[in-house]
This record gives C-alpha cells, sequence and structure tokens, in this order.
C-alpha cells in the first residue's frame, strides 16, 4: 500500500519539517493542527478549537471523506482547566463538528505549544468507509 503525502496549502499548510497529513489505502493521518495564523491566533481557546477543528474537517473533505471517518484526536492545550470539565461550550463546539458522530479523544495539557499565542493543537486519524 502507497502512502501519500498531502500538503493542504490552500487549508493550513505543513511545516518544514513534516507533511500535514499522509493517507495510506483507506487511512489519513493528519499531522498537530492549530489556530496559526488565523483570526482565533489571538482569541480563547474555543475560537480557536472551532479553526482547528474547521480545519481538520476540511482537510478529511477534500479526500471525499465526512467528519463522520475521524475517528481518534489527540488534543494538547495549555491550560486544561480551560477545558474541563466537560460542559458547556467544548460540548456545544464537538456537538457542531460531530453530532453523534464524535471521534475517541485523548485531552493532555502541555507545557506549551510553537506559538505563545496558540493554546490548542490537534491531530487526527481518520478511517474512510
Amino acid at each position: 500500500m502507497g502512502k501519500i503525502r498531502r500538503d493542504y496549502k490552500n487549508i493550513h499548510s505543513s511545516s518544514p519539517i513534516s507533511s500535514r497529513g499522509i493517507k495510506v489505502g483507506n487511512m489519513l493521518f493528519i499531522s498537530g493542527t492549530t489556530a496559526n495564523d488565523s483570526r482565533a491566533e489571538d482569541e480563547g481557546p474555543m475560537q480557536q478549537l472551532r479553526v482547528v477543528l474547521d480545519r481538520i474537517t476540511k482537510m478529511v473533505l477534500s479526500e471525499g471523506g465526512n467528519p463522520s471517518d475521524i475517528v481518534r484526536l489527540t488534543t494538547f492545550v495549555t491550560k486544561i482547566d480551560d477545558w474541563f470539565p466537560l460542559e458547556g461550550e467544548i460540548v456545544e463546539v464537538f456537538n457542531e463538528f460531530f453530532g453523534d458522530q464524535k471521534p475517541t479523544n485523548a485531552i493532555m495539557e502541555v507545557s506549551r505549544l510553537a506559538k505563545p499565542s496558540l493554546v490548542v493543537e490537534i491531530e487526527a486519524t481518520v478511517i474512510f468507509d
């Protein structure tokens, strides 16, 4: 099975050291995605989360998939207290993007991301039907 490396320049370009996504068969692995270079970059966690999930779902859609094909997220955040308890706006955002077809998700606190203004980064695994 061959590997196809994707950049998705029109959605969220890859970094100089990685591919934004790699498609292998019916699977797609998406690199850590942030709100970098968006209006939300200097805004709060929920605004950045919306941009990140929008970018990830657009990559999946560009491959002919649907948000329900996203099976796994790993979410890195700089302040865990912004995310827990899992209620209110965070639940609304995930419902907005995934409805009742939510992926698995691990949320982990990290000391920082690539830029001080970034507060959330998500990597995704996609399995197309």
